[in-house]
């Protein structure tokens, strides 16, 4: 079994571990601070952008993922939305998915756990790909099992097939970012990159 965090617009790797069929995701895990649970990186025309989801109290050591507030303070939302725009207005697939995805930039969730599952969804929806199982309470993993909660999803790049994205014609390609990148630019042939 692989164990995962609930993540923020999750890499192609994590998303890669949710198609193997064999993953969980941890909602009784606790906030990890600059982590993937709030934070995605995409490519923008400059190069690699990081985005994050302001939350609430976060400092508190030991805060259970449920726990978690969303700041909206700050207009993150409106700041991500001009992000993904500006970066991928011109992708192929971009116009086909940003629809599904606009909407988490204009309603406004509680906490992040909700805002968190209903992107999830959204994705493995758009990936054609099954929701992974989730599990309510904390789960300890075994020696057998793949723990990828107390970690960033980083892959080699060769465990991902190299694709075409957006600013290829002046940047070398940049591996797992966040699965938008890969979504907007392959659409409905993305899981083959990680087959």
């Amino acid at each position: 079994m692989t164990i995962l965090p609930l993540t923020y617009l999750g890499s192609v790797s994590y998303f890669a571990a949710v198609s193997r069929g064999d993953a969980v995701v941890d909602l009784g895990e606790h906030f990890v601070k600059r982590s993937e649970r709030n934070r995605t990186r995409i490519l923008g025309s400059d190069g690699i952008e990081e985005l994050s989801v302001h939350v609430q109290r976060a400092n508190h050591p030991r805060t259970p993922m449920r726990d978690v507030r969303i700041d909206y303070s700050k207009r993150w939302q409106h700041r991500h939305a001009g992000a993904l725009v500006s970066a991928y207005a011109h992708a192929p697939y971009f116009d086909h998915y940003w629809d599904g995805l606009r909407p988490f930039y204009e309603r406004r969730y509680e906490f992040l756990v909700d805002y968190n599952l209903a992107l999830l969804e959204t994705l493995c929806r758009a990936l054609k790909i099954d929701m992974p199982r989730l599990s309510e309470s904390y789960l300890h993993a075994s020696p057998n099992d793949t723990d990828m909660r107390p970690k960033l999803l980083h892959v080699e790049q060769s465990a991902i097939q190299p694709y075409v994205q957006v600013f290829a014609d002046r940047m070398a390609f940049v591996p797992n970012l966040s699965v938008v990148d890969l979504l907007f630019a392959e659409g409905p042939e993305s899981s083959r990159h990680w087959l």
